[in-house]
């Protein structure tokens, strides 16, 4: 079985939710459950419906990450030999050649991709034509509205 690549912080949060979700969430939607059952007919129970559908999404949930940290490969980047190489989890300052622009990201994994906090997914075209790089090398990468040509300016594992 192949092995994803998440970051230390990344399991952190799955971890977070998948402890949340068994001590707090199911338990709740059970109370929930038995309380709409209380009621009588289940048939036109909206209560016991909504309830039964919030416990099979929460179920669905927990699987879907006990599967994910069972394929991952945790790597600590503050672990790593410190380098000038762009690599899993690095955290790249770029310089966009075009604008002038400054913007700095954090290569990590698909879930814990989000680019309002400049976090991208290694799968993503800017991570894949970063990966491997060094500092002052330019890069090339093809956009919808062409290629975007950068400058790695710093890279740093934190």
């Amino acid at each position: 079985m192949n092995k994803v690549p998440m970051t230390k912080r990344g399991e952190t949060k799955l971890r977070e939710e998948l402890a949340d979700l068994k001590s707090n969430q199911r338990p709740t939607v059970i109370a929930a459950i038995a309380e709409a059952r209380e009621h009588g007919d289940l048939k036109e129970n909206a209560e016991y419906h909504a309830a039964r559908d919030q416990q099979s999404f929460i179920e669905g949930r927990i699987k879907e990450i006990d599967a994910k940290l069972s394929t991952s490969q945790i790597i600590d980047v503050t672990t790593l030999p410190k380098s000038d190489k762009v690599v899993f989890g690095a955290t790249v300052k770029l310089m966009d050649l075009d604008s002038d622009e400054e913007i700095t990201y954090q290569i990590v994994g698909h879930d814990e991709a989000d680019l309002k906090a400049l976090r991208i997914s290694f799968g993503s075209p800017v991570a894949k034509a970063l990966i491997g790089k060094l500092v002052g090398d330019e890069v090339g990468v093809t956009t919808p509205n062409g290629v975007r040509e950068y400058e790695i300016l710093e890279v740093q594992y934190i």
